[in-house]
């Protein structure tokens, strides 16, 4: 199962992970990414994060059902 790869551009010195979630059409809503992240679905870095507003800088990879995101 191989996903798609997106990529965020940082506007700022980073963004917080729920944000990046949306800004990268993997999920619809704010809603959306607190459950996906609570609920232990998300990794950043190879490792689970609960935190929704877990602060992203570039670099960072974050996957969610066989997607990822690249924060650039």
């Amino acid at each position: 199962m191989s996903g798609k790869m997106e990529t965020v551009r940082l506007r700022d010195d980073y963004i917080k992970l729920g944000q990046a979630l949306k800004a990268a059409g993997l999920v619809q809503s704010g809603v959306d990414a607190k459950y996906a992240v609570q609920g232990g679905e998300v990794k950043v870095n190879g490792q689970t994060e609960i935190q929704r507003g877990k602060k992203l800088i570039a670099g960072d990879i974050v996957e969610y059902k066989g997607d990822k995101i690249r924060i650039e």
